[in-house]
């Protein structure tokens, strides 16, 4: 359906608003009747102001330059009125001005992608995930301030040379924790943070272009901690006096045995625990993270671990399995117990994870494909990293194939003779 509307842009002195004979100059637009006014930050002396050709009026450069400015400021207008009808959107005085000034809904903002995002996000991605966004706003936010003296910025301004700032800023700027400076891969991890805002920004179509497209993330690799077999039998075979380090090293061996996380055992209760179709008693759960189903069968030693503290649960369903003090006391009560066993190794509880793909069933054999399916993986390249720390595997197979190779060449000796 065509549309037809009037529009006509006009330059006026504001002469209610002059002072010392100068007077603010203002462009008027309407449409259909409706009409509304734009400051143009310009002055001019009230006396050159030619009322009939809405310019000044004089030679000299200043009064060219105004002059070539509100021409220029005319073809801005009428290109945002020829904009909104070939977009067949709603025309008049409020949609052009706003179009001008960068503030109709085709121009959205940095913090108004954040605020989407944190809005329709809540309850989709976990606690923990939301808090590193907001972490990521914060940086944002002081990045803004230090860089282009502002509070947010148009999302069609952010560009290649934005995000190398911003990774400097990271580097060089003090951190929220300044206790905790920020390292690669945390700077890296902010910036994963921004470009999948900038990936919701072009699916929402908020913007044409990705300033992502020719920016790569330098994630630094490392081997994960775990504990070898001989550290975590020392683990298992320690007696402590403390209590809660008792109930530390039993969780935590428990972790080693199941590749649960912390989140996934701290939720743990009877009703997760299963027959499965072997008969044999089985985890089902999902994981925390990912909301990811993930099915362990329970091996002997983390079975005794749980009829250990079933004695003194109730009948409740509903009752958590194991004694799981907070995340940070958890990995306080760890740094003691791993000095108590003479373990000289920087072990979190996340390590009980890593323990279990590596020491547990890597080690032993269990295909990488099933690991990945224990681990709750959506992908085998997650489960991959672990791979390349078991350099004594390799060697154990490598071995064997030695000696099947030297029994080989043996036997055909011994056949030919």
């Amino acid at each position: 359906m065509h549309v037809s509307n009037t529009f006509s842009i006009l330059f006026w002195l504001h002469t209610a608003k002059q002072k010392d004979n100068l007077a603010p100059i203002y462009a008027r637009i309407t449409v259909n009747g409706k009409r509304t006014e734009i400051s143009l930050k310009r002055t001019v002396s009230v006396t050159s102001w030619d009322s009939s050709k809405n310019r000044v009026t004089g030679r000299t450069d200043r009064v060219k330059s105004i002059n070539s400015f509100l021409d220029q400021t005319h073809a801005k207008l009428q290109d945002c009125y020829s904009q909104l009808q070939s977009e067949l959107k709603l025309i008049t005085a409020q949609s052009i001005k706003a179009r001008f000034l960068g503030a109709d809904e085709n121009h959205k903002t940095l913090l108004e992608l954040i605020k989407y995002h944190n809005t329709n996000m809540n309850g989709t991605i976990k606690r923990g995930t939301m808090k590193n966004y907001f972490s990521t706003e914060k940086y944002l936010k002081k990045f803004l301030l230090k860089k282009i003296k502002s509070n947010d910025i148009y999302l069609k301004h952010i560009s290649y040379s934005f995000i190398v700032d911003f990774e400097t800023f990271l580097r060089t700027a003090p951190t929220l924790n300044k206790h905790q400076p920020l390292s690669n891969n945390g700077i890296m991890k902010h910036l994963e943070r921004l470009k999948k805002l900038i990936n919701l920004a072009l699916k929402l179509e908020w913007i044409d272009k990705d300033p992502f497209a020719r920016y790569s993330l330098k994630f630094t690799k490392f081997d994960r901690v775990y504990l070898n077999k001989e550290e975590l039998e020392q683990l298992e075979g320690t007696s402590f006096k403390n209590t809660t380090h008792q109930k530390t090293r039993d969780v935590f061996v428990f972790a080693c045995y199941t590749g649960l996380s912390y989140a996934d055992i701290k939720t743990l209760t009877s009703s997760h625990i299963v027959r499965g179709i072997n008969g044999e008693y089985w985890i089902y759960t999902r994981r925390e993270k990912s909301n990811t189903s993930v099915k362990v069968p329970l091996l002997d030693k983390a079975l005794s671990i749980i009829k250990k503290y079933d004695e003194n649960q109730d009948s409740s369903s509903n009752q958590v399995l194991l004694p799981v003090y907070s995340n940070q006391k958890m990995n306080k009560y760890l740094k003691e117990v791993m000095q108590e066993c003479k373990i000289h190794k920087k072990i979190t509880f996340h390590a009980a994870r890593h323990t279990f793909a590596t020491t547990v069933t890597l080690s032993n054999g269990v295909p990488i494909e099933t690991v990945s399916k224990l681990l709750g993986h959506t992908k085998i390249t997650t489960t991959q990293i672990y791979s390349r720390v078991l350099e004594q595997k390799i060697g154990d197979d490598m071995f064997a194939l030695k000696s099947k190779l030297n029994m080989a060449t043996k036997d055909d000796i011994c056949n030919q003779n």
